[in-house]
């Protein structure tokens, strides 16, 4: 079950500011070297990304889950002068090329890549965060979610990708890990901290005000 299909993503895409070249290059490669370039954020996606990060203008963001570093260049839009990133991967292996994109950008001084375990770093950072974003392991989003609130100030953002699960969701399937991503959407539903409720664009996106 596709969310949108490819004729309104088209018109979204061509209705919506055009990637930066830097952005460009890393889709393209991201779908020509990667395995899963389907985790890769896209154009219409990573316009929204900027969009809400230049809205909020954040002094510190912090990113749950890098992979090729295209949100991360996103959400580095906004930042107000002297902000910083604060991006969070486990996959070593991208490292080198991820880093390499960073240095290309005009945030190159601002983008702080960890490599680890998001749940062991993110208590190390010091924060106040005023934007969040977590696109990572999904059975870990509720600890990332926990984390992330304690991090982020009042009336910060947080986001949370992947939240319709390709439409697996709201279709009731059976299976683990969409029951994981319904659970998680009950708890963040019933949450009083917060503010809330789900971007249906690509997999389904949970915007979050803390209150």
């Amino acid at each position: 079950m596709d969310m949108f299909d490819d004729i309104l993503t088209s018109y979204l895409e061509r209705t919506c500011d055009a990637e930066p070249a830097l952005l460009q290059r890393i889709n393209r490669e991201t779908y020509l070297k990667e395995t899963r370039p389907h985790m890769l954020s896209g154009p219409y996606q990573g316009r929204l990304l900027a969009l809400l990060s230049k809205l909020v203008a954040p002094k510190f963001i912090l990113e749950i889950g890098t992979f090729t570093g295209y949100a991360t260049l996103c959400l580095a839009e906004g930042l107000v002068p002297g902000g910083e990133v604060h991006t969070i991967d486990n996959n070593p292996e991208l490292e080198d090329r991820v880093r390499g994109y960073f240095e290309q950008s005009e945030w190159k001084h601002a983008v702080h890549y960890h490599i680890g375990d998001a749940a062991a770093v993110i208590p190390g950072l010091v924060g106040p965060f005023d934007f969040v974003f977590i696109d990572a392991d999904k059975k870990n989003n509720p600890i990332y979610y926990e984390l992330a609130l304690e991090k982020c100030r009042a009336g910060g953002l947080i986001l949370i990708d992947n939240v319709l699960w390709k439409g697996k969701v709201v279709a009731g399937a059976g299976d683990s890990q969409t029951q994981q991503i319904v659970s998680l959407n009950e708890q963040l539903a019933a949450d009083e901290r917060v503010d809330k409720l789900i971007l249906p664009i690509r997999d389904g996106l949970f915007v979050l005000r803390k209150r």
